[in-house]
């Protein structure tokens, strides 16, 4: 059975993958994420994919283009001793690489 999405919760946009965001507030048919170094966005429920561990996967086919296109840039405002290896990891499959 799958898991009530709920505050507080890291979202990502694949299993295995580094988070992108977190979980802020849930409503009756949407909930509010803020994906790391673009802010708040409102998401339908319909666009997650899997809620399981703690965690809540998206639905990359269901989002909005500006939500998409923030997930491409999840990584940039990162400072270097602390950036993820590879800065693609954690943003959807097809975005270009590097910043």
């Amino acid at each position: 059975m799958q898991e009530q999405i709920e505050v507080g919760q890291m979202v990502f946009v694949a299993d295995g993958s580094v988070g992108v965001g977190a979980v802020r507030e849930t409503r009756r048919t949407e909930f509010v994420v803020n994906i790391q170094n673009a802010g708040d966005f409102v998401l339908p429920h319909d666009a997650v994919r899997d809620v399981h561990s703690g965690k809540v996967v998206l639905d990359m086919a269901r989002l909005a283009p500006e939500v998409v296109e923030a997930l491409r840039h999840v990584h940039d405002a990162e400072s270097p001793e602390f950036a993820v290896v590879d800065p693609t990891d954690g943003t959807p499959a097809d975005a270009p690489r590097g910043h």
